[in-house]
């Protein structure tokens, strides 16, 4: 119950422009309504993240993203966002600036796979929770 509240309220906090509208179309419009932008119908992603066990230490690295990029309403640059999982990500992807390169839909567990293909290309997802921890994913590119 306070976790999604949470989530909700990063999401909607400095990043409307950015992601709102998927959240809403992966439960509402589906692939119809965002076709010409991938969300929903993309077979690959290609995607970084910032990994964190403790919900308090992923909260921290959003707010360094809000507070370099998001509460201005600008994307993340790949290279800063790689900077901050770098310093944050508990992944050995961190190590990489966070770069999962290229995966496929069902190479992902639950709700990481979810929030990748439903985040728009440069976009970055607010943070969410999944199996392994707390997550935010920066979405690089999307292909079939």
């Amino acid at each position: 119950m306070g976790k999604d509240s949470k989530q909700k309220d990063a999401g909607g906090k400095g990043k409307g422009k950015q992601t709102g509208g998927d959240e809403n179309a992966s439960k509402g419009k589906g692939k119809a309504g965002k076709s010409s932008d991938g969300l929903g119908t993309c077979t690959y992603v290609k995607a970084r993240h910032i990994l964190c066990e403790k919900q308090g230490k992923i909260n921290e690295a959003y707010k360094k993203l809000q507070d370099g990029w998001l509460d201005s309403g600008d994307k993340v640059p790949p290279a800063e966002f790689a900077k901050v999982a770098a310093e944050f990500s508990e992944c050995p992807s961190g190590k990489k600036g966070g770069d999962l390169g290229w995966f496929p839909r069902g190479k992902m567990a639950g709700p990481f796979q979810e929030v990748a293909f439903n985040t728009l290309i440069g976009a970055t997802s607010a943070p969410f929770k999944s199996t392994h921890g707390y997550h935010i994913i920066l979405c690089e590119g999307r292909k079939n």
